[in-house]
C-alpha cells in the first residue's frame, strides 16, 4: 500500500514586488575529481546548503528556478553538472559513468566547497544519486529530496526510453550530431527551451558511453540496503510516467525508516507550477536546519 501523503503547507504570502524581482547572487566554478572536470553553480549564502543534481542527459540548468526560490528563502544552493553532462567533461569510457560513482562526484563537491553537511536532492537519476550519497556518506547528507525516483518498477519502461537513443549513438551517429546542430540553431533565453536544448547537445561517443554505464550498472541502492538509509527524506512522487512510477516513489518511502511522501500533481507540477512543491521543499530543508 502506498503511504498517505504528508500535508503540504501553503507558500507564505508573497514577497513585495522589489522582493521578487531581486536575484540571489550567482557563481560558477569547477572542480577536479578523478582527473574530470566537474561544473556547479553556487546560488545565496550562508550556513544552510541544499545540493540539488538533475536527471539524466540534463543540465544543471534545470534546477536554475528552483535554486533561486530556495536561495531568496536564505539557503545556499549548488546544482552540480555530473560527469558526461552539462559543461563538466564529457569522457568516452562507460566505466567512468554510474549511480555510486555520480555520488562519489557529489561528495567531492562537498569537499572541494569545504561544506561539511547539506540536505541532498535531485530528480530521476539526480535522485537515484542522493541515495547513493546517503549510503556512501551518511554523514554528509542533513536530509535527502528524491524526486521521481528510478527503481525496479521502472526498469522495462527505462529500457525502451534509452535503449534506442544508446543504439543511435553506437551505430547511427550522424542522427546524434544532426540533432545537436539542430539544437543549436535555436535561440536562447528562455529557461525552459534551453533546458531541452542542453539536453539534445550531444557528442554520439560521450552519450553512448553513458547510457551504457548507467543503464548496464546499478541503477539505485538495492531494497536490502534502502532500509538501512536513516537520512530524513522528502520523496516527491507523481503517477502518469512510467519512467518514474508512482509505486517507485511510493515503495521507496515505504523502505525508508524516516521519510516524508509529498505526491505531486503531474510530472512537470515543479517546473509550470512550482508553489506548492517549492514550498514543501523549502519546509523541509528548514527542518533538516534548526534554529
Amino acid at each position: 500500500m502506498d503511504p498517505a501523503p504528508v500535508p503540504v503547507a501553503d507558500a507564505p504570502p508573497a514577497e513585495p514586488a522589489a522582493a521578487r524581482k531581486a536575484r540571489p547572487i550567482e557563481l560558477s566554478g569547477s572542480f577536479r575529481h578523478e582527473g574530470q572536470r566537474l561544473c556547479y553553480t553556487e546560488y545565496g549564502s550562508g550556513d544552510r546548503v541544499v545540493v540539488l543534481m538533475h536527471g539524466i542527459m540534463f543540465t544543471r540548468r534545470m534546477h536554475a528556478p528552483l535554486a533561486r526560490r530556495l536561495a531568496r528563502a536564505g539557503f545556499r544552493v549548488v546544482t552540480l553538472d555530473l560527469l558526461g553532462h552539462g559543461d563538466s567533461d564529457r569522457p568516452t569510457q562507460s566505466w567512468r559513468y554510474s549511480m555510486p560513482a555520480f555520488g562519489e562526484q557529489a561528495v567531492a563537491l562537498l569537499d572541494h566547497l569545504e561544506i561539511e553537511d547539506a540536505v541532498v536532492g535531485g530528480t530521476s537519476l539526480g535522485a537515484n544519486v542522493a541515495l547513493e550519497v546517503a549510503v556512501a556518506a551518511p554523514s554528509r547528507t542533513r536530509g535527502l529530496i528524491v524526486e521521481m525516483p528510478v527503481l525496479d518498477n521502472a526498469i522495462i519502461a527505462g529500457l525502451l526510453t534509452f535503449a534506442p537513443l544508446l543504439f543511435a549513438a553506437r551505430f547511427l551517429p550522424a542522427t546524434v550530431r544532426g540533432v545537436s546542430l539542430a539544437a543549436h540553431l535555436v535561440p536562447h533565453g528562455n529557461q525552459w527551451v534551453d533546458v531541452i536544448t542542453d539536453t539534445l547537445s550531444q557528442e554520439p561517443a560521450p552519450m553512448a558511453a553513458l547510457l551504457h554505464g548507467v543503464l548496464f550498472g546499478r541503477i539505485a541502492p538495492p531494497k536490502s540496503i534502502r532500509g538501512t538509509i536513516t537520512t530524513p527524506t522528502l520523496v516527491i512522487g507523481h503517477e502518469g510516467d512510467p519512467i518514474h512510477p508512482f509505486g517507485d516513489a511510493g515503495s521507496l518511502a515505504e523502505d525508508l525508516p524516516n521519510a516524508e511522501f509529498v505526491q505531486a500533481r503531474s510530472p512537470v507540477e515543479l517546473r509550470f507550477d512550482p508553489k506548492r512543491l517549492s514550498a514543501a521543499i523549502r519546509d523541509f530543508a528548514f527542518r533538516r536546519y534548526p534554529a
